[in-house]
């Protein structure tokens, strides 16, 4: 972790409530995917090109729904006011002023609609997609997904790797298993089966299946990535059931502690799509360098989680602005050092094991 992003880091620990550190921090059973994610990264290394290089690198990248200043989005993470007043918010202003895409949790503490509404208020052509869990009532999904339609979403995220919630022990050992009074997933306000002015909870299911993701694809005009994606063959189902993309992600550690770090899977997932569709990767990314990392084995694009939430508790927007500024130029230098003049000029051959002959 760069040393800007490890003093958010330490302020945010220092002011949030421990109980909520923890289960911003925390993953799943003994945490060794969680620092598998960012391990991984360590395990490889950049092999440049001179002499081909330019003066000023193109960052920019096209995703579903969206045009990016760069190939780091948001990526969802829960309950933003509890890291800050402003929450969420803060997080959309300050992910437009960016000029790159929020994936806004279902389980946002601010409803889509102000969320959209205020990272348009900076950027009136913000993109923000929305993150979306498949519901066991179908019509708790269709009023969820009309929801980011009504309030200007540009994609939705279907994430599939949460048949059952993940074992946190963190937040058990803290006995954190509810918001706060004031506190709420305002996106679970007024659904069908619900209390009247009321939330209802996210629910998880083992039993949903492609064919509801199939019905969700064909109730909505947007486009629709799948996240939670670590083995190949899911991906090719994405690509043959027309998926807009695909995001190669483990939940940053908190469902499934025996699973590979995300990086570790993006290569065969890659492989698997051939280019059919972007391929996202989430978990562990830290540095630019690690997003140069991920784009050389087969990312179109990277997302940023934890260290978003470190800056929005250390100093709210201008927090989460210093985040994405400070991955950006570390992206643009790791480019210019690898010779590149923008995203294509990132390939596999450009990347080896630390430690193995080449």
């Amino acid at each position: 972790m760069s040393p800007g992003l490890s003093d958010l880091h330490d302020r945010a620990r220092a002011l949030l409530d421990p109980v909520h550190y923890d289960y911003f921090a925390g993953g799943a059973a003994d945490e060794v995917v969680l620092g598998e994610n960012e391990r991984a990264f360590g395990r490889l290394a950049l092999l440049p090109r001179i002499l081909r290089g330019t003066p000023v690198r193109d960052l920019a990248v096209a995703l579903p729904g969206a045009r990016a200043s760069m190939p780091v989005v948001v990526a969802p993470t829960a309950f933003h006011r509890l890291a800050h007043p402003d929450g969420e918010l803060a997080t959309a202003r300050a992910t437009a002023a960016a000029g790159t895409v929020l994936v806004s949790s279902m389980a946002s503490t601010v409803a889509v609609g102000a969320v959209v509404a205020a990272a348009r208020s900076v950027d009136p052509a913000a993109a923000v997609w929305f993150q979306l869990y498949l519901q066991p009532d179908p019509e708790v999904t269709r009023c969820l997904v009309r929801r980011a339609e009504d309030a200007g979403c540009t994609a939705l995220v279907v994430t599939a790797d949460s048949p059952v919630f993940g074992r946190r022990e963190r937040d058990v050992r803290n006995g954190f298993d509810d918001l706060p009074e004031g506190f709420a997933a305002e996106n679970m306000r007024d659904l069908p089966g619900g209390p009247p002015g009321g939330t209802r909870d996210i629910e998880m299911s083992a039993a949903l299946s492609w064919e509801d993701l199939d019905r969700v694809r064909a109730s909505t005009a947007l486009p629709v990535l799948l996240k939670g994606v670590l083995h190949p063959e899911d991906a090719r189902l994405a690509v043959d059931r027309g998926l807009d993309g695909v995001v190669v992600s483990n939940h940053g550690g908190r469902q499934f502690d025996a699973v590979p770090a995300a990086l570790d899977a993006l290569p065969r997932v890659a492989a698997a799509v051939d280019g059919a569709i972007p391929v996202l990767l989430d978990g562990g990314v830290r540095r630019g360098s690690d997003v140069a990392l991920a784009l050389a084995l087969g990312a179109t694009a990277v997302g940023v989680g934890r260290p978003v939430l470190w800056g929005l508790a250390a100093d709210g927007e201008q927090g989460v602005r210093q985040v994405l500024d400070l991955l950006r130029d570390e992206f643009d230098h790791a480019l210019a050092l690898c010779g590149g003049r923008d995203l294509a000029d990132l390939t596999r051959d450009l990347v080896v094991t630390r430690g193995t002959p080449w």
